[in-house]
């Protein structure tokens, strides 16, 4: 049974983020992804009367006769949240942390990609992949991808190793039976183990092995992480993958406070900076905005889209954003 505080919170986010779909994310949405409208199905023997541009050339070529390629419209999309859990997502310089804006970014997506009739599903990750909740249609399944990203991290909802446990061997009975063994190495590997890394790689792989068809990906994550890359363009190139990053502003901009002393959320080193030096606090600002531009390089050299929010501001105002800029985007195309 979930704590009531759990219950009000998914009904805040569902009354906050209601309004929003209906009335503004709905339409951009739908002209966006549904406007799209066709996904490969096969290949069969050229006709004459066949648009010449769908040959398949390297079919051709095998074939020693022209072949074209055939799709058929895309009528319900498939949509999953790939949602980083990980201990720096916890850090928050406002009224709220970077993870309760990725809970926000998600109820935003997961409510209108129902309003639109799509299947919405759930990957909650850190250094192992934690909870999966397959895509599914229905405003009740809305509701427990929402409750589920909210509730994961809460220490007063996750008490200790054993509902861990249980909460892993549900997700067991959601998945393919040739994934549950390897899933059930996981749980024994990471029972014990304090959930503080990030391993975007790994998230991806899992969701290359559990999509059997082409599904729209939203990565929300803070993205602090290494090594993900050449995973994330392979996964691209079956899924349209739309990369969310949360940040916060004191990430970047850090105020004069003194000695303190900082830990690592993900790592749990600790050192003692003087954040009253000028030099110190142009450092931090310099490597955090590195780190920035250099994601969003990355990003744009593979052909991957890149959304942009701040814990401490709305998130719907990029999601829209973005939204029209993809529907620009699409008509010049």
């Amino acid at each position: 049974m979930l704590p009531s505080e759990i219950v009000q919170q998914v009904r805040r986010v569902q009354l906050h983020t209601g309004r929003q779909v209906v009335d503004v994310l709905a339409g951009a949405y739908l002209s966006v992804f549904k406007g799209g409208g066709v996904e490969f199905d096969e290949v069969r023997p050229y006709v004459p009367g066949d648009d010449v541009r769908t040959i398949d050339w390297n079919v051709t070529a095998r074939m020693g006769e022209p072949y074209v390629k055939r799709y058929v419209e895309e009528r319900e999309l498939t949509v999953l949240l790939l949602v980083d859990v990980s201990a720096s997502q916890d850090f928050g310089s406002n009224q709220r942390s970077k993870r309760e804006a990725a809970v926000e970014m998600s109820a935003l997506l997961a409510f209108t990609a129902i309003h639109n009739d799509d299947k919405i599903g759930l990957l909650l990750f850190h250094g192992e992949v934690d909870v999966y909740i397959p895509p599914r249609k229905g405003q009740k399944h809305a509701l427990r991808v929402v409750r589920e990203a909210l509730a994961r991290g809460r220490e007063e909802y996750v008490e200790g190793e054993t509902d861990l446990l249980r909460r892993r061997r549900r997700t067991l009975m959601e998945l393919p039976r040739a994934l549950a063994a390897r899933f059930q190495e996981l749980i024994h590997r990471t029972a014990g183990e304090p959930r503080r890394a990030t391993n975007i790689a790994h998230a991806l792989e899992f969701c290359r092995k559990v999509l059997p068809r082409r599904a729209i990906i939203f990565l929300i994550s803070d993205f602090l992480d290494d090594g993900y890359l050449n995973v994330l363009r392979s996964v691209n190139r079956r899924h349209d993958v739309v990369c969310v990053q949360v940040t916060d502003k004191r990430e970047r901009l850090f105020e004069s406070a003194g000695l303190l002393t900082l830990q690592d959320a993900e790592t749990g080193a600790r050192r003692v900076v003087d954040t009253q030096s000028p030099a110190y606090r142009r450092a931090l600002g310099a490597t955090a905005s590195d780190h920035l531009e250099r994601l969003q390089s990355d990003l744009r050299a593979s052909g991957i889209d890149l959304v942009r929010i701040d814990a401490t501001e709305p998130v719907v105002d990029p999601l829209l954003a973005f939204l029209r800029m993809r529907e620009r985007r699409a008509r010049r195309s």
